[in-house]
């Protein structure tokens, strides 16, 4: 039966893709869920259709997706909103947020890493998303007009606060890891990842060597390799999938770190998303699949 043929709900699980424990500790399936396609176009204010994004949600529990990732940004608000009303309390789900990005506008994002602006919308999303602790909380991008080590503090503080649980950094180097380290531990990396786009294979492998969750955001991307007759389409007619289920199939199988979120406001293609979990990918596909852009 193929991954997205009409076999029944019950039967797609997240949990098809294995776990990993989070900073050595909390272990979620390795198949999550981000929460920026629920708000608007842009990324901005409520969604089209409102009911359609929470039943959405509500879905996540029993297809087995118990890793949640969304930020103060998307909306601006509007995703840790939806999330609270669809699935607080949160029972046996791990909801990670991130700050370091105002919103002017729509598609508009501008850092900011004011240690001071960091720690209020960290409380904030703890509000917003009615918890007295944040499971994961991510630096959304390194504020190049703030010393780098000031926005590492305003973490290490939020941790040692007891406001957050664990911490992570998105869009950073190798470096930017090692230099984060040394003021606190770094539990997962969210950077820019998937067949099409490995500029940050080089941190992948180093998320992997220090067990750091790797979090990579737009996984189901395939460029020119998923066009007509391009190795991805020619997987896809073999495994009966679609080119965006034989991407994440990829991404799952790259590396035991791997912690992708694919995002969907509707839940018919939540559930053909998680149904990418089922595909294992021979050895030879694979490889035929890593080759064109490995380095």
């Amino acid at each position: 039966m193929s991954p997205t043929s009409a076999s029944p709900t019950s039967a797609i699980s997240a949990s098809a893709a294995g776990s990993f424990r989070i900073g050595g500790e909390r272990a979620v399936h390795r198949l999550g869920f981000g929460a920026m396609r629920l708000t608007g176009p842009g990324i901005w204010g409520e969604p089209a259709d409102r009911a359609e994004a929470l039943r959405t949600l509500k879905a996540l529990p029993e297809l087995g997706v118990d890793f949640i990732d969304t930020a103060d940004s998307y909306g601006p608000e509007v995703s840790e909103k939806l999330i609270r009303e669809a699935l607080h309390p949160y029972e046996g789900l791990f909801v990670a947020t991130k700050a370091g990005l105002l919103r002017p506008g729509p598609s508009v994002w501008t850092p900011n890493g004011k240690p001071d602006y960091l720690i209020g919308q960290a409380h904030r999303s703890r509000e917003l998303l009615g918890v007295e602790r944040i499971d994961l909380w991510q630096l959304h991008r390194i504020d190049p007009a703030v010393p780098r080590d000031e926005q590492f503090a305003a973490v290490r503080q939020l941790l040692d606060e007891g406001v957050i649980r664990f911490a992570g950094l998105s869009e950073v180097s190798v470096e930017d890891i090692e230099a984060a380290r040394r003021v606190f531990p770094v539990a997962t990396v969210q950077n820019r990842y998937n067949l099409a786009d490995r500029a940050s294979e080089a941190v992948l492998d180093y998320c992997e060597r220090n067990a750091i969750g790797f979090i990579p955001w737009f996984p189901l991307a395939a460029g020119d390799l998923a066009r007509p007759g391009g190795v991805v389409d020619a997987l896809a007619h073999k495994y009966a999938a679609s080119p965006g289920q034989i991407a994440l199939a990829w991404v799952l199988k790259r590396s035991p770190v791997m912690l992708p979120i694919p995002g969907t406001s509707k839940r018919a293609h939540l559930e053909e998303n998680v149904a990418a979990a089922s595909i294992a990918l021979s050895e030879e596909d694979f490889a035929g699949l890593s080759a064109p852009a490995r380095p």
